[in-house]
């Protein structure tokens, strides 16, 4: 990542240095899960659609210890390897939204919450920005070679309400609690970045 981009890291130290956590990540662009990977302060397990998992990028991502999801159902293998790098005191990689979009957090689905709640491990959010932004001239599909993206991180959150309950209902109500501070985290980093508020 440092070698082909320019990445600026801020608040990389609100990641605990020990335990289990998980990093919530906005998704506006395929590159953002590869910075995340490249630059976090600890190794990320990151639960990947299957779909990614072709050639011989399949076995590199397993190598590395990615987790490979199927999206059409409830994949069980994919949940209980997830709680395991949480159990086993690792970091679990999330986009919380489920699939690439505006990367604005506008709409979670209830995994992450689950994973929190179950887990008990603290959220850290994070922000990478000017991924999508503009278009390299060599590679359409990626941002321009040697360019700024910026990858901030928040301080840490616990999802649960402390109750310990595991409900739909308190997975729903933790879900809107990370909402609203995911969405505080990015408009907090658009500033501090001085990004733009909406994306080309």
């Amino acid at each position: 990542m440092y070698g082909l981009w320019n990445p600026r890291v801020l608040g990389a130290w609100r990641v605990p240095a020990a335990g289990p956590v998980i990093l919530a990540v906005n998704h506006a662009h395929a590159l953002d899960g590869p910075m995340l990977m490249g630059t976090a302060p600890r190794p990320v397990h990151f639960l990947i659609k299957q779909e990614a998992f072709v050639g011989p990028l399949g076995p590199f991502l397993e190598r590395i210890g990615q987790l490979k999801v199927d999206r059409s159902s409830a994949d069980r293998t994919a949940i209980t390897g997830a709680l395991d790098v949480l159990a086993a005191g690792g970091v679990l990689g999330i986009f919380p939204e489920g699939t690439r979009g505006e990367g604005d957090f506008a709409s979670l689905r209830a995994g992450l919450a689950y994973f929190a709640v179950r887990s008990g491990a603290p959220i850290v959010p994070v922000a990478v920005l000017g991924s999508s932004e503009r278009r390299g001239r060599l590679v359409k599909g990626l941002p321009p070679l040697r360019g700024r993206v910026d990858v901030v991180f928040g301080d840490p959150f616990e999802a649960g309400d402390g109750s310990g309950r595991r409900t739909r209902r308190a997975l729903d109500e933790a879900t809107v609690r990370i909402q609203e501070r995911l969405t505080a985290h990015l408009e907090n980093a658009r500033r501090l970045t001085g990004r733009r508020a909406t994306l080309e």
